[in-house]
């Protein structure tokens, strides 16, 4: 680990001297792509000068332990030398996390679909009020959120929405939320004041490139017809709403935020991108854990990942039996104690494998 780390810190070195050349900060496209790879070195780098200055101070208190004679002095070396120990251990866990192989779809913008589940108008509530809360959530994180598809119940709820999520990191926070989400209240529609528990599906992909998927047009059908908005009452006068049917896997695909058909189009194209994406994806998920079943991750969108139980006030994320009492704040977007947990237990986790492979 050590030899690498060196081989990073003078790659970092290398990297400070090209940014510094006049040619280089004359060219953007490479000028971004150098700052960029700095940017990703620079905690490792960081962290690895830490965790040399603070073996300096422990060889520097074990030189001063042998030399010392007064027993004042001695106690509190050793002192100083067990707070120094404590902080290289710390140092080296926290370069081992760096150090694990970054998820090349972590930076990537996401695509978001939330649908309905079991609990009819109950169901179509709880799945508009999670997207209303990864909204507030994109909010908070400085994100911008586009809606590219709705398709709403008579109550105001949505059986089905697609929307984007675009800014800094966002797949590397988004991606756990993909999986089943239950809920548990009483509904404003029932009069006995029965509990009643329904659920709403998440799947969160990556956005891809044209380098990422190629779509053959041959293999698609679009079907136009006019945009209509809750109740039927129609948005616009002309056939402006796109309906994309992927013939070899029968995605479907509708788009009717924009106006312009072209535009529609174009968004339900990139949606069919990122959907033949994420599906690559899963299936390199599936044959790498083939032997081992990871229990943190994207998740399978089958798998009951949270409950939101209103009358207790309690959130339950069941991959890392975490419980929060305070709903009402995760429902208005406060995802970030849930996010934070569920990246360092997936952290733990694949450290605890990579430990086991090194022994």
């Amino acid at each position: 680990m050590f030899d690498r780390l060196e081989d990073l810190v003078r790659h970092f070195e290398e990297l400070q001297a090209e940014l510094s050349r006049p040619e280089v900060a004359g060219d953007p496209v490479r000028f971004r792509k150098l700052m960029k790879e700095q940017n990703d070195l620079a905690p490792i780098v960081d962290a690895y000068r830490a965790y040399k200055k603070e073996q300096d101070n422990v060889n520097g208190t074990l030189e001063l332990l042998e030399a010392e004679s007064d027993p004042e002095l001695r106690e509190l070396a050793k002192e100083e030398l067990a707070e120094s120990r404590r902080a290289l251990e710390e140092l080296e866990e926290r370069l081992k996390i760096l150090l694990l192989p970054k998820d090349p779809n972590d930076d990537k913008n996401v695509f978001v679909e939330i649908r309905a589940g079991v609990g009819g108008e109950e169901a179509a509530l709880f799945a508009a009020e999670l997207y209303r809360m990864y909204v507030r959530f994109a909010e908070r994180n400085r994100w911008k959120s586009e809606l590219i598809s709705v398709n709403e119940s008579e109550i105001g709820g949505v059986k089905e929405v697609v929307f984007m999520l675009t800014g800094s990191s966002v797949y590397s926070k988004m991606k756990y939320e993909s999986g089943t989400h239950r809920v548990q209240r009483v509904p404003e529609t029932e009069s006995g004041g029965r509990i009643h528990t329904s659920t709403a599906t998440v799947a969160v992909m990556p956005e891809a490139e044209e380098v990422d998927v190629q779509i053959d047009l041959n293999d698609c059908r679009f079907d136009v017809f006019r945009s209509s908005g809750h109740g039927g009452q129609s948005v616009n006068t002309t056939d402006s709403a796109v309906r994309l049917t992927h013939i070899p896997t029968g995605i479907v695909i509708s788009c009717q935020d924009e106006k312009s058909q072209l535009k529609n189009k174009d968004k339900a194209l990139k949606v069919l991108r990122s959907r033949l994406y994420d599906l690559e994806l899963k299936k390199k998920q599936d044959a790498e854990a083939a032997n081992r079943r990871s229990q943190i991750g994207s998740g399978d969108r089958s798998e009951k990942i949270r409950t939101y139980n209103f009358p207790q006030g309690r959130v339950t994320e069941h991959r890392i039996k975490l419980t929060l009492y305070r709903i009402d704040a995760v429902m208005d977007g406060d995802l970030f104690e849930i996010t934070d947990s569920l990246i360092a237990a997936d952290q733990a986790e694949r450290l605890s494998r990579m430990n086991s492979a090194e022994g």
